[in-house]
C-alpha cells in the first residue's frame, strides 16, 4: 500500500481519474483488507496457518501483475481490491502465528517487535516508490508489489513452519458462532475499537497526503516519498518503546499513553491549521509524532484483543482486523467526501479519533474493574 502512494497523482492522470476516484486505490484496498480478514482468521484456526497465508499470497502476486498492467482505472481498481484480500491473510495469520506460542504479556513485547519489522519496509516504500515513479513510471511502482509479492510467498513456502497445535481440524466452533462470542466480550470490542482509533485513522492522513504535499505545499513527487520515511520511523519508533514497556505496566495503561502521544500530535498539526502555518515541517513532524503513538498502539491493542478467547485466536485476529481497518477505511471515505485534497478533513479525522479513542480506553478500563 505504502509503495503507490506517491505515485497516485502520476496514476490519476495518466489513467484521467480524478483525485477522488483515484484515491479508492487506497480505500477500497481497506474495503479488502477488513472484509478478507473476517475469512482467513477462522479458516486458519480450522485449517492451520501455513496453508491458508500460501494461498493469500498467491491470489495477492497475481493480483499485483493485473495492477501493473492495468489498462484503465476501473480495472486498476478492481485489481487492487483482488490484492488487498489476498493480502490481508500475512496482517492475519502474521499475528496469530506470533500468538500462537506467547503468552499475553509475552505478546506485547514479540508483537511489538513484529510492529518494528512491519514498520521498516513501509518506512522506505513510499521513498522507493516516489523515485520509482519519477524516473521510471508510476507503473514500475505497482510491478514493485508482484515482486516483493513473489519473494515472500518463496520465502513462506521455504521456511514458515506450522504454528497452530493441536491440530487445526478439532476446532468445532463455526464462523458466526467464534465471531458472536468475541463480540459479546466488552474486552475485545474496547480493545479493538480504541485500537482502531488509535492505529488506524491515519490511513486518512496517507490517502490525502500525497495531494497535499504536492498542491499545497509544492512538493516533487520523489521528495513526498521521503516524507513517509519520517512518518514510519515513528511508527518504528513507537514500537521499540512498546517492546520495553510490555513488561512493566498493564496493556490498557500503556494503550491510553500511547493513545495520548497520538492526541498531542493530532492537536499539533491541528493547531498548524487553524494558524495557516503549514509547511513541510509543521506537517510531518506532528504527523510523526502521531505515528509514534500508532506504534506504541498497535501491539497494545492487539495483545489484549487475541488474548480474550485462547482458543479462537485467528478469529480474534481476523475480527480485530477488520474493525480496524474498517475504522481505517471510513476516515479516508471521510477525507475523500468532505473535500478532496484538503487539510482541515485530514485533522479533523486524526484528532477526532484520537480522541475518541481515548473515551473507549477508559470505558474498557472501568468495564474491567466493575468485572
Amino acid at each position: 500500500m505504502h509503495v503507490i502512494v506517491p505515485a497516485l497523482p502520476a496514476t490519476a492522470r495518466a489513467l484521467d481519474m480524478s483525485i477522488s476516484t483515484a484515491q479508492l486505490a487506497i480505500t477500497l484496498y481497506l474495503v479488502g483488507l477488513a472484509a478478507g480478514q473476517l475469512l482467513y482468521g477462522p479458516l486458519s484456526d480450522r485449517y492451520g496457518r501455513r496453508p491458508v497465508l500460501l494461498a493469500g499470497l498467491t491470489l495477492f502476486t497475481a493480483a499485483s501483475v493485473a495492477t501493473a498492467l492495468a489498462p484503465s482505472g476501473g480495472v486498476l481498481i478492481g485489481a487492487r481490491i483482488l490484492q488487498s484480500i489476498g493480502g490481508c491473510a500475512g496482517l492475519v495469520l502474521g499475528r496469530a502465528a506470533v500468538r500462537d506460542s506467547a503468552t499475553p504479556d509475552k505478546a506485547a513485547g514479540q508483537l511489538a517487535l513484529l510492529g518494528l519489522v512491519l514498520a521498516l519496509i513501509p518506512a522506505i516504500a513510499p521513498a522507493i516508490g516516489g523515485y520509482v515513479t519519477a524516473y521510471v513510471s508510476w507503473r514500475g511502482a505497482y510491478a514493485m508489489l508482484a515482486i516483493f509479492g513473489a519473494f515472500t510467498l518463496l520465502a513462506c513456502v521455504a521456511l514458515l513452519p506450522e504454528t497452530l497445535a493441536p491440530p487445526a481440524g478439532t476446532r468445532s466452533l463455526s464462523m458466526t458462532a467464534s465471531y458472536a462470542r468475541l463480540l459479546r466480550s466488552p474486552a475485545f470490542v474496547g480493545y479493538s475499537v480504541g485500537g482502531a482509533c488509535s492505529t488506524t485513522a491515519f490511513y486518512g492522513f496517507m490517502s490525502a497526503s500525497p495531494f497535499i504535499f504536492e498542491r499545497h505545499l509544492h512538493q516533487p513527487t520523489q521528495s513526498i516519498g521521503i516524507f513517509y520515511v519520517f512518518l514510519m520511523g515513528g511508527v518504528a519508533l513507537g514500537s521499540v518503546l512498546a517492546s520495553r514497556m510490555a513488561s512493566r505496566m498493564s496493556l490498557l495503561l500503556a494503550l491510553r499513553i500511547a493513545n495520548a502521544l497520538g492526541i498531542a500530535g493530532a492537536a499539533l498539526f491541528a493547531l498548524a491549521d487553524a494558524t495557516d502555518t503549514l509547511t513541510v515541517g509543521t506537517v510531518v513532524a506532528p504527523v510523526t509524532l502521531f505515528m509514534v503513538g500508532v506504534g506504541m498502539a498497535s501491539p497494545f491493542a492487539l495483545a489484549g484483543a487475541v488474548s480474550v478467547n485462547p482458543g479462537a485466536i485467528g478469529a480474534a485476529s481476523g475480527l480485530y482486523g477488520f474493525i480496524q481497518m474498517g475504522y481505517g477505511m471510513l476516515c479516508t471515505v471521510v477525507v475523500e467526501a468532505w473535500s478532496p485534497g484538503a487539510v482541515y478533513p485530514v485533522v479533523a479525522v486524526l484528532l477526532g479519533s484520537a480522541l475518541l479513542g481515548q473515551f473507549v480506553l477508559l470505558l474498557t478500563a472501568r468495564a474491567e474493574r466493575l468485572a
